[in-house]
């Protein structure tokens, strides 16, 4: 490939009005053959849009692309010269085809070098500076290779220079230049915004598979504590449960539950603990201890609860009752 210098690229700029590297590449592409430079710049559409980039760009349109599930989103705007070629549909497509440029191109921040603020430039320098690749390099090699790396990193964050995404061919500078020979009006991209859903929000990142086994794990502790439960109540004990159930019985339960001594009761007692107490002692002991005891009801005691051989000395059941009479009613006295 021959040489292209300086004062070639700047004769084929003046006789077609092409831009510096349109002019540049074209000389390249025709092994610096002048007529076929111009040719190629023809070809491209290219030779008459150098002398409309200077003209004023007021007109235009301000549109949108929304990529498919609305994650990402663009708005730019693209200026013409007149409202009649900001009407027309293929400077429309062209406008709905930047914005899917933008859409597709992350890293993109600019429209063009010259919208690069110098600090910045100055930043990205001192960065390509401070690589390991430029240690024991002389000081005119660091300054090639920097220039180079700077220049390559600055063009990715431009959007002309970017290759279009219809045709990697070209870049989207050489597609506008092409809509500028075809419609006959200066074309200029002015601005552009990117944007991204959730971009500058901190998300907190989860694990699937761990919150899963967590959920999982809950709902086992939960399902083990609500059975717990249940389980102690069918395992109480009989003795317990009988415990629970029955309670102790106290004195005073036994003297709520035996009413008081009946007559009979006592007279029985007092038979078999001494037989030969004789139906006075034990009308007496009645009375002592039942004041309230009717005659009758001690005499009819006495008669049941007697010892057979205690009958003969009786002489009768009438004298017995008279005696007996007279001694509860003697004891009634004393008492």
């Amino acid at each position: 490939m021959a040489e292209i210098s300086a004062k070639l690229v700047k004769e084929l700029r003046e006789k077609t009005g092409a831009g510096m590297m349109d002019c540049k590449k074209a000389l390249q592409e025709s092994n610096g053959d002048m007529e076929a430079a111009i040719a190629w710049l023809r070809q491209k559409g290219l030779a008459s849009a150098g002398k409309k980039a200077g003209r004023v760009t007021a007109e235009g349109l301000v549109d949108s692309y929304i990529h498919t599930g609305g994650r990402i989103g663009v708005l730019v705007e693209v200026n013409c010269e007149t409202d009649f070629v900001a009407r027309n549909e293929k400077f429309k497509a062209l406008v709905q085809d930047i914005a899917k440029q933008i859409a597709a191109c992350p890293n993109v921040e600019f429209v063009s070098m010259d919208d690069i603020p110098p600090e910045y430039k100055e930043k990205e320098r001192q960065i390509a500076l401070g690589s390991d690749a430029l240690k024991g390099k002389p000081p005119e090699v660091k300054e090639k290779i920097v220039a180079g790396k700077l220049e390559k990193t600055l063009k990715e964050l431009c959007l002309l220079n970017q290759p279009f995404i219809r045709d990697q061919s070209k870049t989207v500078e050489e597609l506008v230049k092409e809509h500028i020979a075809e419609l006959g009006e200066n074309i200029r991209i002015r601005r552009f915004q990117r944007f991204v859903l959730g971009e500058g929000i901190e998300k907190q990142e989860t694990n699937l598979a761990e919150e899963v086994a967590a959920q999982t794990q809950a709902m086992s502790t939960a399902a083990k504590a609500a059975e717990a439960p249940r389980e102690a109540t069918e395992t109480v004990s009989v003795p317990e449960a009988t415990a629970a159930t029955t309670p102790e019985t106290t004195p005073q339960t036994t003297a709520e539950a035996a009413p008081e001594t009946t007559t009979e009761a006592v007279l029985e007692t007092a038979a078999e603990v001494a037989p030969e107490t004789t139906t006075e002692a034990a009308l007496e002991t009645v009375a002592e201890v039942a004041p309230e005891t009717t005659t009758e009801a001690a005499l009819e005691t006495t008669a049941e609860t007697a010892p057979p051989e205690a009958a003969p000395e009786s002489k009768g059941f009438g004298a017995a009752a008279k005696k007996a009479g007279s001694k509860s009613r003697a004891s009634k006295k004393k008492k």
